[in-house]
């Protein structure tokens, strides 16, 4: 297996990029989709359900409209993660560890799905349909798949949590970036990674993101 995704591949209804291009810092629709068919694919990954957190306000101002658009562009994400693992554990055949890992995952995609699910209410986007050809073929193409999707989500959330506006989905946001880290730093451990290659993780932007993207395309 190469160690590249082609969302292009995955996203087959182009549900990510739409998401994605929803929370741009300013370029057009076009200029994303030129940009790389990858579109910042992880803003925001695995991570724990911050159990009895209230029913965000989402409402009809900018910024909350903001807000809706990030944490649908993290929902679509999260679908994208949830359907990974839980075709992994179908199709994978993991074993020992690698398998307990990512038990423990799909319960947590899962539960961020049906957290934002709850918190967006009617103004959800529709679940995207996938693709993950040999990514969820055997435990080897799975670790390496899986550790590109969470590393990935470490530093792009980073990037866009300064532009929450508000403190409630900041806090569910953080919540699930720290458990995120916590997911890459193992996945990568069990893909023979050094589990903190950095002192310091710089926040990327999404023209970070995007550019970044770009070595994952074939």
């Amino acid at each position: 297996m190469t160690d590249v995704i082609r969302l292009e591949d995955v996203d087959k209804d182009g549900a990510v990029r739409e998401a994605a291009a929803k929370v741009g810092e300013g370029d057009s629709r076009a200029e994303f989709f030129r940009k790389t068919a990858m579109g910042g694919t992880a803003l925001l990954g695995g991570g724990v359900l911050l159990a009895g957190f209230p029913e965000l306000a989402l409402g009809g101002k900018p910024s909350k409209k903001q807000d809706v658009n990030i944490l649908n562009f993290a929902l679509t994400l999260e679908y994208l993660e949830s359907t990974f693992y839980k075709e992994s554990l179908a199709n994978a055949n993991l074993q020992g560890e690698v398998l307990r890992a990512a038990k423990i995952v799909t319960r947590h995609e899962g539960a961020h799905v049906r957290f934002l699910k709850r918190a967006l209410g009617k103004a959800r986007d529709p679940r995207p349909q996938f693709e993950f050809g040999d990514a969820t073929s055997n435990q080897t193409n799975f670790l390496a798949t899986a550790v590109i999707l969470e590393d990935t989500g470490v530093t792009a959330y980073s990037g866009q949590a300064p532009r929450i506006k508000q403190k409630k989905v900041v806090q569910a946001a953080v919540s699930i970036l720290t458990v995120e880290a916590r997911h890459a730093a193992y996945l990568r451990e069990l893909n023979n990674q050094t589990f903190a290659p950095r002192t310091f993780d710089k926040p990327a932007t999404k023209r970070q993101v995007l550019s970044k993207a770009k070595a994952f395309i074939k």
